[in-house]
């Protein structure tokens, strides 16, 4: 009889199989044991077999696959945040000497890695107007390899031509990826709109209740599969089994969130457009919004996320007034939760739009009940000394 010691690590008692759930059970693990000596490998390119936890147990996997069928996709990499999505793209796509063009409305972090990483390893970085459309083919050079979309924009919520764009920096040779996290994979068909590149922050929808950090990349074809899959192995961007599990417990109830959040954010939105403290709604279901036509072209929906800009006058002090009066929007980052949050934007960069003065405020509306949320609206439009009342 083997030692006790060794008992503790090669027990003689296992679990009976065949324990069938509803749950996808959380494989957590680094090392894979291998059959035999033929079997041994460590190419991530094993899509049908295992050989090492960094490039996949099976919950990670499945949520990879999931994610992939949900966009129509070739593959899903699952990265350890959306940062890390955004990364991934840049790193397998652009090198030294080339030029990657970014919309001028990007996540802040996106370009910020792009002005401060990309370029530090050679790449010229050059940002554009979200709303060049087709025009964007004057600025895709010989050498451009990279035209990033992000449609709406990040806290502007500009709707990008995204289709026009596509077959503007095909005809140029360049790869088009596109931040559709906003859409959650599902509200704006990404592949069959041009673009070649998807990545969603898994943080946001999928997720849905503000307890992971985990990205998705997702490849159209086999070709951005191979230069994806070669650069998250050498980066080494394994996620956890357990916020995949959590991300694929958030999928579950996707949809029904998803509707919830788009009828409420609307009602919000809507009271908003109509009370004298503000000034303009950007949502892009709503006209006004930059692009809202695109928006009814080619989206099917609607999510929490929007932003609106205080009344003319409003003074930094105001808006920091309203904020800070808010009691069900939190102050917070992030967005596609259960909870409404509220954060604003002082120090907007932008080159080839509006900054609005400072007096933009974004908000996520949550799965509280409207009529309590635009009563805190309300007060809290009081007590910074905003008119009060629906114009």
């Amino acid at each position: 009889m083997k030692d006790w010691s060794t008992r503790l690590i090669h027990p003689d008692t296992h679990p009976p199989k065949g324990f069938r759930s509803l749950v996808t059970p959380v494989h957590r693990g680094s090392t894979v044991v291998f059959p035999g000596t033929a079997e041994v490998s460590d190419d991530w390119r094993n899509r049908d077999r295992y050989t090492y936890g960094l490039y996949g147990t099976p919950t990670t996997r499945e949520l990879a696959g999931r994610i992939a069928e949900l966009e129509g996709g070739e593959h899903t990499f699952i990265t350890p945040g959306g940062q890390a999505a955004i990364a991934l793209i840049g790193f397998a796509f652009t090198r030294a000497g080339d030029h990657a063009l970014f919309p001028d409305s990007a996540y802040g972090p996106t370009r910020q890695y792009a002005e401060e990483v990309l370029a530090r390893f050679g790449v010229e970085v050059e940002t554009y107007a979200p709303g060049l459309g087709a025009g964007i083919e004057a600025l895709v050079r010989p050498n451009t390899r990279l035209v990033w979309c992000e449609s709406p924009g990040s806290v502007t919520m500009e709707v990008q031509d995204v289709p026009a764009i596509a077959q503007a920096a095909h005809r140029r040779g360049a790869v088009v990826a596109l931040d559709n996290t906003y859409a959650a994979g599902v509200y704006f068909d990404a592949f069959a709109h041009g673009v070649d590149v998807t990545m969603q922050a898994l943080t946001k929808y999928v997720g849905g209740h503000s307890d992971l950090l985990l990205g998705s990349v997702t490849a159209r074809t086999e070709a951005e599969y191979e230069a994806l899959g070669h650069m998250h192995a050498r980066l080494g961007l394994g996620a956890s089994p357990d916020d995949c599990y959590l991300a694929l417990r958030g999928m579950q109830t996707l949809a029904v969130r998803l509707a919830a959040l788009e009828r409420s954010t609307l009602h919000v939105a809507r009271w908003l457009a109509e009370h004298a403290a503000v000034e303009t709604v950007l949502h892009p279901a709503l006209p006004g919004c930059p692009g809202h036509e695109i928006w009814k072209r080619d989206f099917t929906g609607s999510t929490s996320v929007f932003s609106i800009v205080l009344a003319e006058g409003a003074t930094r002090q105001a808006v920091e007034t309203f904020v800070d009066a808010l009691r069900l929007f939190q102050l917070g980052y992030s967005w596609g939760g259960v909870t409404s949050l509220a954060v604003p934007w002082f120090d907007l960069r932008r080159t080839h739009g509006p900054s609005y003065g400072g007096r933009l405020v974004r908000l996520n509306v949550g799965l509280e009940h409207v009529d309590d949320l635009t009563a805190d609206l309300a007060q809290a439009f009081r007590r910074a000394g905003l008119p009060a009342a629906a114009g």
